[in-house]
């Protein structure tokens, strides 16, 4: 509809002998008013033209009276803008074509025929996942799901670092304190444990030094075996967290996969796009208006932008067809991103024409602050979704469910999804448990308990006899409805834009909205003329809840 209406606008102008105009045709934001549509064009062209806006709008109204289909009328509203109000007939199709469509309701197919890469989560391994690549996995997930109901391919690609300093002083440190490596815990305080001996303690931080080479030369067997141990136990305890998410990656490439190809590659371009300087390799940035990064160091060893590009030429070779690809981690790695993309695209020129993408994450704090695993008062992703499913288990103890287990880590991962993803992406994250886990408003466990109470509304109307039909609608639309054919716009629009958060605030308009019209009416009334049709409101409301947590990475239990 909202092609069709800007179409009939360009077409109009055309009439008054304008055009290349850029306007606007979109929802109204005014609560107050009864249009669907409206449209800024005559503001627009006033600005080009000279011309009173509101003449050029009155003009424009009576060129578009009856050129849209279920457009029903067209007003000009305040200084010239156009409104745009639709059919009551249009709302009881988008109804019908909703509940038809189910599970497909608000697909397209604007990616159909493309490759999307998406890379998120990404943990260094050796110490539980830190609720920063929790936010990060949350995110990435949410875009692929964007991705895919828009008819995308989509890979799920996890980097996880295996290899650097960072494992370096893990693994020093398990040496160090007897740490079994086959316990998570005992990996993070082992990191942690060389992280500050690396800081504080000269002698500590050669030894460290050292322990990194011989890893990267494989020159050492029990370092190795300590590494291995740690890696298998990282890896076991991030597959599970991912699997409760909601995420199973197509691929993995580790870093120490990377490296190798990644330092090939710098040192097969020296003199052309690499150069030497201070016993380092250097990508000199400022010829393309950015600045200077090191891709080998003094010591002839990768360093993380090595080692991405080596990552990018390994994703390259299992997928050569790819189209987008995308790497979803933090917004202080901005910066970072744009040297490193302008270094691939100097060495794979179809990087040119295909997109490359950084997709930033903020930081999630709590009241304490911003928190590091590096000085130990970390909250890992671990222990804020255990923290989660505790607090849900005493609400979702009260339930109707029959699987009480199920439900909890549902709401719980509900909970925590939706406040993360509320937020604009890039948007620094304040954590509420309270709030998070409220059944009213805003939050995850409201859109769950709205779509189960729809469920039980649909049960009662079909003990009661009430059959579900468009066939006969009441004169005046239900408030309701005109949330309900808006679904495909956003999904598109979220999409494009790359927010996801406008899923979460249209769902929760949504829901707001089906709250209100369950208060006033009566859906499960036999002698309610309307009630067939009320239901089957309920119905393509439940329809498009479902369909939207499923893109969020959310649950849709049938009863709470």
């Amino acid at each position: 509809m909202k092609e069709q209406i800007r179409t009939a606008i360009s077409e109009a102008l055309k009439t008054l002998g304008i055009e290349g105009v850029d306007f606007v045709v979109d929802h109204p934001t005014d609560k107050n008013t009864t249009a669907d549509y409206f449209s800024n064009v005559a503001m627009v062209v006033a600005g080009k033209t000279k011309q009173a806006p509101r003449a050029i709008a009155l003009q424009l109204a009576a060129e578009l009276k009856d050129t849209v289909s279920q457009v029903e009328n067209v007003e000009v509203a305040g200084p010239g803008f156009l409104n745009f109000t639709l059919s009551r007939d249009f709302f009881a199709e988008k109804i019908t074509t909703a509940r038809a469509a189910g599970a497909a309701w608000g697909k397209n197919t604007s990616e159909a025929g493309h490759v999307v890469l998406v890379e998120y989560t990404s943990p260094n391994l050796f110490k539980p996942l830190h609720v920063g690549n929790l936010v990060g996995n949350i995110i990435g997930e949410a875009l692929t799901r964007l991705f895919e109901c828009s008819g995308a391919e989509v890979k799920r690609l996890n980097y996880p670092s295996d290899i650097g300093l960072t494992v370096a002083k893990a693994v020093w440190g398990l040496k160090k304190t007897g740490g079994n490596p086959e316990d998570i815990n005992a990996l993070g305080d082992a990191y942690r444990f060389g992280n500050d001996s690396y800081e504080n303690d000269e002698i500590a931080k050669e030894e460290i030094v050292v322990v990194n080479q011989a890893l990267y030369a494989h020159e050492d067997e029990e370092l190795l075996a300590l590494r291995a141990t740690g890696i298998a136990t990282s890896k076991q305890q991030l597959d599970a967290i991912c699997l409760r998410l909601g995420t199973v990656f197509d691929k993995e490439i580790f870093e120490s996969e990377a490296a190798p190809a990644g330092t090939r590659i710098v040192q097969e371009n020296i003199g052309g796009i690499f150069t030497k300087s201070d016993g380092a390799i250097v990508y000199e940035g400022e010829k393309v208006g950015l600045h200077t990064r090191v891709f080998i160091n003094s010591k002839g060893l990768p360093t993380y932008e090595a080692k991405d590009l080596g990552n990018f030429a390994k994703k390259r070779e299992l997928f050569p067809n790819w189209d987008t690809s995308i790497i979803v981690t933090g917004n202080e790695q901005t910066e970072y991103f744009k040297v490193l993309y302008a270094a691939i695209k100097e060495l794979y020129p179809e990087a040119v024409t295909r997109s490359l993408e950084h997709v930033p994450t903020g930081f999630l704090t709590l009241t304490t602050g911003k928190m590091s695993s590096r000085k130990g008062n970390v909250l890992t992703g671990e222990s804020l979704l255990a923290d989660m499913e505790e607090a849900t288990r005493v609400k979702a103890a009260e339930s109707r469910t029959d699987n009480l287990d199920e439900l909890t880590e549902q709401v719980a991962v509900a909970a925590l999804k939706y406040q993360i993803l509320r937020q604009g992406v890039g948007s620094n994250i304040i954590f509420d448990k309270e709030k998070a886990l409220s059944f009213e408003g805003d939050s995850g466990p409201y859109l769950q308990y709205t779509h189960a109470r729809i469920n039980s509304v649909l049960e009662k109307a079909a003990a009661a006899g009430v059959l579900l039909s468009t066939e006969l609608s009441p004169p005046t639309s239900y408030a309701v409805e005109k949330f309900i054919y808006q679904f495909p716009e956003v999904i598109a629009t979220a999409l494009k834009e790359r927010a996801p958060h406008k899923v979460v605030g249209y769902l929760t308009e949504l829901a707001g909205a089906f709250n209100s019209f369950y208060a006033q009416e009566k859906i499960a009334d036999s002698s309610d003329e309307y009630a067939p049709y009320k239901a089957a409101v309920a119905e393509a409301v439940a329809i498009t809840l479902k369909s939207g947590l499923w893109v969020l990475g959310i649950k849709a239990p049938e009863r709470m």
